[in-house]
This record gives C-alpha cells, structure tokens and sequence, in this order.
C-alpha cells in the first residue's frame, strides 16, 4: 500500500488538471446516485484532492474526507475551505477515526480497487452509519479490471506512465462482504461512455459501450 501511497502523492499535483475520463465518470456518476444530503453526515472515503467533495460540502451539514495520500490531501485543503470540512489521512484498512452511528452516508469513490480485502472496510462503514443510513460505491466495473484496465499515474514533472496496483472485487464480492456487515443492496448500475452525453469527448460512432463503472447503493 505504501507503493500506492506515494505514486498517488506523486500525481496529485496533476490529478485535477490532467485528462481523465474515469474521474469525470465518476463525479457524473455520483450526481446522479446520491441522496439529499440536506442536514447529513457525510463520510467520503479515499477524498483524493477533493473533486467530489467539492460538490459534496455545500450540501451537506458535516463532511469528513479520509484518505492515506498527504499529496492529495494537500490539494484538497487548498481547494475545498468550506467550515463544514475536515480531511484526515487515513489508511482505510486501519480503524477509522470515527464515533459509531455518526454518519448518514458513507461513500467509496474509485478507492476499492486498492484494496485486497473488502470486509474489514465495509464492517467499518456499517459500524460508523447511523440505522438507515446508506453506503454508496462507484467503483472500476469488474470486467475492466478482468481485462487489466485500472488507474495509471501520469507524473506531471515528466516521468513515465505508472500503472498503480489494483485487484478485481466482482459483483457478488461487494454484496456479500456488505451483508455481512449488516447493510442490504438497494440499487446497482452499470456507467459507459453514452451513460452522460459528451463526457468523454468521443468522436460521434467512437464512444465505446462497454461497462466502465459500477455503483452500487446500500442501506443498514
């Protein structure tokens, strides 16, 4: 993980500015999947440099963003200065620095890829969700993965591509690793290129249909 770790604080200084279609997925993505945050708690797991929590803070009451790289912790202090925001760094693995039923969502936004074992967070965002409250993941589809598709950190000081390390969690993974902590599917959907229309600047005939992420809601 510390490999992960720092090629994520190496490409933070680039993260926001650089293109990338599955980040600007995924911010369209949870859009359209999150509830009305009016008043709620708001537990934003693996926050990066803040590109959703920017979205997330003026709508919600309290929004605490985790995340195990300073480098894009760093970015995410700079841009998002809402008094309703904190950001800690935090190996998710790791106990969470959280009181338990404190939020009412807990959300996982292209993180879980990162990560080998599936149980041992899910168990930590059902003990930290107030009853009723709701897990969200927008996550790498697992067929992209299958396929060896995954992050590459594009270092903005000139060196090479790197392909960060990820593992394939299929759909039947997620669901039974969030049962077992107490939280019941409510809603899954599959996200391509036409899902939002000129997201990703295709060619017309070139966009490409295949499933690029995958969200899934849970309630406990």
């Amino acid at each position: 993980m510390d490999g992960i770790a720092d090629a994520y604080d190496r490409w933070s200084e680039g993260y926001d500015s650089q293109d990338n279609f599955t980040r600007d997925l995924d911010g369209l993505v949870l859009c359209k999947v999150a509830p009305d945050l009016e008043g709620r708690t708001v537990l934003e797991c693996g926050c990066g440099t803040g590109k959703n929590s920017l979205w997330l803070a003026p709508r919600c009451a309290r929004l605490l963003g985790l995340d195990f790289s300073m480098g894009m912790l760093d970015i995410a202090r700079r841009k998002v200065r809402e008094p309703n925001v904190l950001f800690v760094r935090q190996d998710l693995r790791q106990p969470w620095p959280v009181a338990p039923e404190v939020a009412d969502l807990v959300l996982f936004n292209l993180v879980l890829e990162h990560m080998e074992e599936l149980g041992p967070l899910f168990a930590e965002a059902g003990g930290a969700l107030k009853p009723g409250g709701s897990m969200i993941l927008s996550e790498y589809h697992p067929s992209r993965v299958a396929e060896g598709k995954g992050p590459v950190a594009m270092d903005p000081a000139g060196a090479g591509p790197q392909r960060i390390d990820n593992y394939l969690h299929t759909m039947a993974d997620y669901v039974a690793s969030a049962e077992a902590a107490g939280l019941a599917l409510m809603d899954q959907q599959e996200w391509t290129e036409a899902s939002f229309s000129g997201v990703a600047g295709s060619e017309p005939g070139s966009v490409d249909t295949r499933p690029q992420l995958l969200s899934l809601v849970f309630r406990r």
